[in-house]
């Protein structure tokens, strides 16, 4: 296995390839926004970077789990991985608490965090404000944890949506006030915003992102959503009483399904508007649910096949986490002699 380990070191060296990292949490079903924003980019940036994609388990219990969902919903996400298309020889994939190296380095750049820069993130204030004073610390130490998942790979890009880019600075941040008390020892990573699919919308309220987390579940696709759910989902996602298939500001329930369109066929905006000029909306919804089961379909039934196969993704997951770990400890190591700690080899 070490031999393996230094051949894939050597290996990736000789290619010189920059370094991507990104997770998924399994605390909840995932969505089409999850597949379009994320996934579906991952698969194309495996051919051109060294990624590590992660099921980011310890970030999910910042709120409270079910433990037999929590257990199911982590392998799912990762069939879902590999289902997508994320191949195991190319891409490192892992779950998170496999790899202990990331709970060390978050306590270590806690040490390093100010209270005040964790309280202004956007996304504590606006779920401390619904928990109040039963808000927990790990919500509060969240962003530090994202950090460290980050820092540990010296990543170079980290694919990310535009409401993570707050979180993705504070770890830039937090390099730079390491490297700045020690001497260089994180690479200062940079965020990947992919043109298209970065952002989809509820279909139920366009101005806010898609999310598991609504109360309205027609507001969301997830990808495990049978043809027939998706269909109906679609049929009644929000549009206006224009009719009028147009890429605009002042119609944005239309403008995110010509992007979901787009992303999924590959069609321009253009050819989309040309393609259903003074035809409403009927024919564009069902087309673009059709899109969607046609792509959802194939993934759909790989996964059920991996998550009845737990021998497979276990010797995946164990795999990626001695892969992962290895490159990890190699950062901490460092992170450890300079703080003045006595690191113990491994």
């Amino acid at each position: 296995m070490v031999e393996k380990l230094e051949q894939n070191k050597v290996e990736k060296l000789e290619q010189n390839k920059k370094v991507i990292f990104s997770g998924i949490q399994p605390s909840g079903e995932l969505t089409l926004g999850n597949y379009l924003g994320a996934l579906k980019n991952w698969v194309k940036l495996q051919h051109e970077y060294d990624c590590y994609f992660c099921v980011v388990d310890l970030h999910a219990i910042t709120v409270k789990q079910e433990p037999k969902d929590l257990r199911r919903r982590t392998l799912e996400v990762m069939a879902i991985y590999i289902a997508a298309g994320i191949d195991p020889e190319k891409s490192t994939i892992f779950i998170q608490s496999h790899v202990a190296e990331h709970t060390e380095l978050a306590w270590l750049l806690n040490c390093y965090s100010y209270v005040g820069e964790l309280n202004r993130m956007t996304q504590f204030k606006d779920k401390s404000s619904k928990y109040g004073s039963s808000v927990s610390a790990g919500l509060l130490n969240y962003p530090v944890l994202m950090a460290a998942d980050i820092l540990l790979y010296q990543t170079d890009l980290v694919p990310v949506g535009i409401d993570q880019k707050q979180h993705l600075e504070l770890t830039r941040d937090l390099a730079e006030r390491f490297n700045n008390a020690y001497s260089p020892t994180f690479k200062i990573p940079e965020p990947y915003i992919p043109e298209k699919g970065a952002k989809i919308m509820s279909l139920q309220e366009p101005e806010k992102k898609m999310s598991k987390s609504s109360d309205n579940p027609n507001s969301f696709i997830l990808i495990m959503d049978p043809p027939e759910v998706i269909r109906k989902k679609i049929s009644r996602a929000v549009t206006d009483s224009l009719g009028i298939v147009k890429y605009s500001d002042n119609q944005p329930g239309v403008k995110n399904l010509m992007i979901i369109l787009n992303t999924l066929t590959g069609e321009s905006i253009e050819a989309i508007e040309k393609k259903y000029e003074g035809q409403g909306y009927a024919k564009f919804k069902e087309d673009v649910a059709e899109a969607i089961v046609n792509e959802l379909k194939p993934i759909q039934d790989k996964v059920k096949n991996l998550t009845t196969d737990k021998a497979y993704l276990e010797s995946i997951y164990k795999e990626g986490a001695k892969r992962a770990s290895y490159i990890a400890n190699k950062t901490l190591r460092k992170v450890q002699k300079k703080i003045g700690f006595i690191p113990v080899s491994k």
